[in-house]
């Protein structure tokens, strides 16, 4: 073994020690791969280490800009509010028993994100399948893995159903070899979302777990808060005392949630922030606490003040819960630091995140991506929030402007025109999704701002990261040593005429045990290369190999962290992580049989 492979390999182990550990976001561990890699082929100048040339020849690829042009595709048809079509279907539907609702959901979902990226059609339908399952007397922990699962049945039934497909047809290209078909997936993602169907409406409602939403940590007084503002009066006995210290809320149903100072809010505590005259204080009063908030001494809460102060609104406060949206820009920044009190003039009560209620220290926890949050406000400050691209509240679908939605025949016919051309190999899929994000950006389907907005640009970090990896494994031969490793080990355990099948079977097992653990396109770019040099090792097609790691890079049915679906339906179910291994590993199971069963029919070794 020489020194490249050894360090090659090392790199490897550490960035599937930091995907699995997560102190550092994973395109942050694909960025550092990238680097190091680059780093240490110009400083030592090794042959069998790939050059800057070969290192920067990952961007030629065409399959993530493919990718990121599907991306802005489905943007298109979640902002035109053609992923909503879905919607009056669903509610046609409430009056089904759970079964039947459950069988026509997985379907309806599956056949949208057939074609359309799997996060839009999920965020999209979350606040649906919320209403619909008050509506049906359902909990909605027996709703949302089924809805999650549905939009990744249906990812593997064509080549746009997901990002990892495009990335296995784009490395399969670049190898020599005939990409992958529009629908030729379908041959065994069809079998599996049958069997998926019928596994969820047989024993989902079973296996599935009666949850509570994040609102259910509140008490009945809890959540029946009036938003009341306050003035600090002039001699008050309160100047120059904190809250806290002066006994103002103790006991008394009463909740200072901020200071508002010269008209600008105080950063920090607010209960341990001093008080000075003619401050504005925003309370969050219980019922029982409105009377006493009336005869507290040194506040005044009259409508009208002769001190020729503002006039004082008084609102019932509604408890809404949201999930922090995709490309939100306060990912990764603490409540405190983004001031959110001041900038969406709601209080945050507590966080679901992985599993677990976090109601402590909220004004440090830093905001991630598909957290819940339970937030506190206005009418008017909900919905406010509603329509910004930070939150999506839960309770209320997000409904696209009438200018907008008229341009939502433009996006379907689009779509429609990506798929037939690319179907029919008119042009090649690239050149297609290029031709339809023009039409939609010049259409005015989507601002060229939202577009960019659209691409999950960490995805495309991850890709590049691991195609530098697999590259660089490739060159040194550490891929062949894998690949002779596999095959030497399938060899002495396998009879000759079962080799390939249990090969396939080796296959699909590592991919999909890396992609519950790391991300699938991180799964794919490694095993695919690998596919190919055990395919060359055993003398046989890689085709079949390469398909087993689609479905298994896709079909990651046991974790909340596999998938990105997962993990947005995990905290808003208020799901714990074993529900996800309770409902899901079966389901694994299943797309194994499935895939080791159809595969060698359809695509010969």
């Amino acid at each position: 073994m020489t020194w490249e492979i050894f360090f090659v390999f090392a790199l490897l182990v550490l960035a599937i020690g930091s995907f699995i550990w997560e102190r550092i976001s994973a395109d942050l561990t694909a960025l550092t791969v990238f680097g190091v890699l680059l780093f240490v082929s110009m400083l030592t100048k090794s042959d069998q280490l790939p050059n800057l040339e070969a290192m920067l020849s990952v961007f030629s690829n065409s399959a993530p800009l493919t990718i990121a042009g599907m991306f802005i595709v489905s943007g298109a048809l979640e902002r035109t509010g053609a992923i909503d079509l879905i919607t009056s279907y669903l509610r046609k539907l409430v009056k089904l028993p759970y079964k039947g609702f459950i069988f026509v959901m997985v379907i309806g979902v599956a056949a949208v994100s057939a074609f359309v990226n799997n996060t839009p059609v999920v965020i999209v339908l979350m606040p649906v399948i919320l209403s619909l399952s008050r509506e049906m007397g359902v909990a909605s922990s027996k709703l949302l893995i089924p809805l999650s699962y549905a939009s990744i049945f249906g990812g593997t039934c064509t080549l746009l159903g997901t990002s990892t497909n495009l990335l296995a047809s784009g490395i399969l290209l670049d190898a020599g070899h005939a990409p992958i078909g529009m629908f030729e997936l379908a041959a065994v993602g069809l079998p599996i979302l049958a069997f998926g169907s019928v596994y969820l409406v047989l024993f989902g409602n079973k296996l599935l777990p009666h949850r509570e939403t994040l609102t259910s940590i509140l008490s009945d007084e809890e959540r029946k808060e009036f938003i009341t503002e306050a003035f600090v009066k002039a001699g008050s006995d309160l100047h120059g005392q904190t809250a806290a210290d002066s006994g103002m809320l103790k006991g008394r149903g009463i909740r200072l949630l901020e200071i508002v100072r010269h008209g600008i809010a105080v950063t920090g505590d607010a209960k341990q922030i001093k008080l000075q005259y003619g401050d504005r204080l925003v309370l969050a009063c219980r019922p029982s606490g409105v009377a006493e908030a009336n005869t507290m001494k040194g506040i005044t809460i009259q409508p009208e003040l002769t001190e020729g102060l503002e006039t004082i609104a008084t609102d019932e406060g509604a408890i809404v819960e949201g999930v922090v949206a995709p490309h939100a820009s306060i990912t990764g920044k603490t409540l405190g630091e983004i001031n959110f009190r001041q900038r969406f003039r709601m209080v945050v009560v507590a966080v679901h995140r992985k599993g677990t209620n976090q109601r402590e220290r909220l004004s440090s926890l830093h905001i991630q991506e598909g957290d819940t949050l339970l937030m506190m406000g206005s009418t008017d400050a909900i919905d406010s929030l509603a329509n910004s691209d930070e939150i999506i509240i839960l309770d209320r679908p997000r409904v696209p402007t009438r200018s907008v939605r008229v341009k939502m025949p433009v996006a379907i016919c689009t779509t429609v025109g990506i798929v037939t051309m690319a179907s029919l190999n008119i042009v090649p899929i690239f050149s297609a999704v290029a031709l339809g994000v023009a039409i939609l950006l010049l259409s005015g389907c989507l601002k060229p701002k939202d577009a960019y907005a659209s691409v999950e640009w960490s995805i495309l970090i991850i890709i590049f990261g691991m195609l530098a990896l697999g590259q660089a494994m490739d060159s040194t031969g550490a891929s062949l040593l894998i690949a002779e490793t596999m095959t030497g080990f399938v060899r002495g355990v396998a009879p000759e005429h079962l080799q390939s099948v249990a090969m396939l079977a080796f296959i699909y097992i590592i991919t999909s045990t890396f992609t519950e653990f790391l991300s699938n396109n991180a799964a794919v770019a490694l095993m695919v290369p690998i596919a190919l040099g055990i395919a060359a090792t055993l003398g046989v097609d890689p085709r079949p190999f390469v398909v087993g790691s689609c479905i298994a890079a896709s079909a990651s049915f046991a974790t909340p962290i596999g998938y990105q679906t997962n993990t947005y339906v995990y905290g808003v179910g208020g799901y714990k992580f074993s529900d996800f291994t309770k409902v899901g590993l079966p389901l694994n199971i299943i797309c194994f049989i499935v895939t080791v069963t159809v595969v060698p029919m359809f695509w010969e070794f």
